[in-house]
């Protein structure tokens, strides 16, 4: 495998035709983010936390008639977010797009939720959620460059540091048939920490491409607290505050045991980039979408090159959400940049 290099933007919708759809809500300090592309992808999920929330993951299981999906839901709000799919459905089925029945079209649109409801917004937002209406908004604002950080899903996001965040990265790989694009996109709000004990250099540094995280690289040595475990919320363990919600895309060809088998791999770029992750009280998931656009069916030796580059490119995406993180009136915690004296 050659030299790795991020796409254009350096975002997922550097595969082919994903697109991001954000919509935020600094009040409530949550939001929405929707992931689509053109035509219907390949879709599976593989879910390691103890705490996930979930809507319309058991249909993308390999052993299930539906192979695919019209869009993904990843949202705030904990419960009350998994009404962001209601909306996004109905989005899509204003574009004509689902799985034709009869004279009938369902989208299929799953979706994973995490918790921000502790998180210093006002979430007295009346008899019902507002989450529906921002899954169906997310949908009708989706591009191909979208904003990270402090937006979308990632809106009210916090680790055991400082303030999570929605974070992106892409990865291009040569293969003997062509260049594979593989691009991540995650909500990190984990019970655990993405920086090593209180230095600010972050667990995933060593896969950092440039400066895209700050630059700072691994620390050496390691200083006393790294193995030390920073905990959010200790005092409220039991509330499940928490959940790194992510896809993983590809705009290589693969069946729905091929995506499940890449999704499985992608989780080890959570491990690399949060100390602790896949807890009881994190509903750590990741989806996987196949485009197919790239035309290329890979072989044992390409999947093999894809998991690994899959997982770098998710621990990349979960620091750049973090660093890319911005204070906010009656923020609970200090941003990273904050934290951590970054000067621009």
């Amino acid at each position: 495998m050659s030299k790795i290099t991020p796409g254009k933007n350096n975002l997922i919708s550097d595969v082919g035709s994903v697109k991001v759809g954000n919509v935020t809500d600094d009040e409530i300090k949550t939001g929405v983010t929707a992931i689509i592309c053109d035509q219907p992808a390949v879709a599976a999920v593989h879910v390691m936390g103890g705490a996930p929330g979930t809507r319309e993951t058991d249909l993308l299981a390999p052993e299930n008639i539906v192979e695919q999906v019209d869009a993904l839901i990843l949202s705030g709000g904990s419960a009350f977010g998994l009404d962001a799919a209601s909306g996004a459905l109905a989005a899509m089925k204003e574009a004509g797009r689902g799985f034709e029945i009869g004279e009938h079209r369902v989208p299929l649109v799953p979706a994973a939720i995490l918790f921000d409801l502790i998180n210093g917004g006002n979430k007295d937002w009346g008899q019902y959620p507002p989450y529906r209406e921002m899954g169906y908004e997310a949908v009708k604002v989706a591009v191909k460059d979208f904003a990270i950080g402090s937006c979308g899903a990632g809106t009210g996001a916090l680790t055991a540091a400082c303030k999570g965040g929605l974070g992106s990265a892409s990865s291009i790989i040569e293969t003997g048939a062509g260049a594979i694009t593989i691009g991540a996109i995650v909500a990190a709000n984990p019970l655990g920490s993405p920086v090593i004990g209180d230095s600010g250099h972050f667990w995933a540094s060593p896969f950092e491409i440039g400066d895209e995280f700050g630059g700072l690289g691994p620390i050496y040595p390691l200083p006393d607290d790294t193995a030390s475990l920073k905990i959010k919320h200790r005092e409220l363990l039991k509330s499940g505050s928490n959940t790194t919600i992510a896809v993983i895309a590809t705009d290589a060809v693969l069946s729905v045991s091929q995506a499940k088998r890449l999704a499985i791999a992608t989780h080890d770029g959570f491990a690399r980039a949060i100390w602790p992750s896949h807890t009881p009280l994190d509903g750590d998931l990741v989806f996987c979408l196949a485009t197919g656009e790239a035309e290329i069916t890979p072989d044992l030796e390409t999947i093999i090159d894809m998991g690994a580059v899959a997982s770098a490119t998710m621990a990349r995406a979960i620091a750049r959400g973090v660093f890319a993180a911005d204070s906010r009136d009656n923020d609970l915690m200090a941003c990273w940049r904050e934290k951590f004296q970054l000067t621009d």
